[in-house]
């Protein structure tokens, strides 16, 4: 069979004649690869004939997987979190189907609640169609355990599918603090940096805005961040100069686990 490398070419929505140094380089290997296979074929051509070329020219040269993302290593992390704590009824708001909510649905159960249908069904989890920033929305004192991990960034931005809110941040963690039960845990990350919004994809916050917002309910059990190279650090000590730049972090990822107080706040 012989390699048609104006196909090749055109498959790839590329002219032959306008194409970069870097993809003659990497469509040098794949031409040689392809001759290769198919003069080793032999009788397998019958078996497997190759009906058309699709080239892959950057995963030979990546890594063998991307671990490095704040979803990555925060769904992992918490996860492990959630785990070790063996809660008697654990609530997600809004986090990774494919990654957070799927690693706890590996072991136990959980409810998912979120703005967006879902229509799948998947073993362990129990799912919810809500908007999280309407207080009718919201069961009172209802779990002792909850997560909220890169949502609360998008809540009042329309991005999917909410309602227009410059406050949806605020009404949305105040929510999610009403169907904790007192003394429960609130596993709680969102993007960390300068404070600013991307309309509409999501809020940045910075650490002294954060510090402030989750102190009038909770006590901090453990603070960790993911840096802007995608470093996780663990239990880190929350002091006044690393806070006041968000521990120095353009966009990092701040991750708290947060136990409900008593009597700190009459507002529930």
């Amino acid at each position: 069979m012989k390699f048609n490398f104006r196909l090749f070419s055109l498959l790839l929505g590329r002219n032959p004649y306008h194409m970069t140094i870097e993809f003659h380089k990497s469509s040098s290997w794949y031409k040689s690869d392809y001759i290769s296979f198919v003069n080793k074929m032999g009788d397998a051509k019958g078996l497997f004939p190759i009906s058309k070329n699709m080239p892959c020219l950057n995963d030979k040269s990546e890594n063998a997987g991307s671990v490095n993302s704040h979803y990555f290593i925060q769904d992992l992390y918490v996860a492990q979190k959630v785990f070790q704590n063996n809660p008697k009824k654990h609530v997600d708001v809004g986090s990774r189907i494919d990654g957070f909510v799927a690693h706890v649905a590996s072991f136990r159960e959980i409810e998912l609640i979120d703005v967006r249908k879902m229509e799948s069904h998947i073993p362990n989890v129990i799912f919810k169609q809500a908007d999280l920033m309407d207080e009718t929305k919201v069961p009172k004192e209802y779990c002792d355990s909850v997560s909220s991990l890169h949502a609360l960034e998008h809540f009042g931005l329309g991005r999917y599918g909410d309602p227009i809110d410059p406050d949806g941040h605020l009404k949305g963690f105040n929510n999610i603090t009403k169907m904790l039960k007192t003394g429960g845990v609130f596993y709680f990350s969102v993007p960390m940096g300068r404070q600013r919004i991307d309309f509409n994809a999501h809020r940045v916050f910075g650490m002294p805005y954060l510090l402030n917002m989750v102190s009038e309910d909770f006590d901090i059990i453990s603070f960790s961040y993911i840096d802007d190279k995608g470093i996780l650090h663990r239990d880190v000590p929350i002091t006044d100069e690393r806070t006041a730049n968000s521990f120095g972090c353009k966009f990092g990822c701040a991750l708290f686990e947060m136990r409900k107080t008593i009597n700190k706040s009459s507002k529930y």
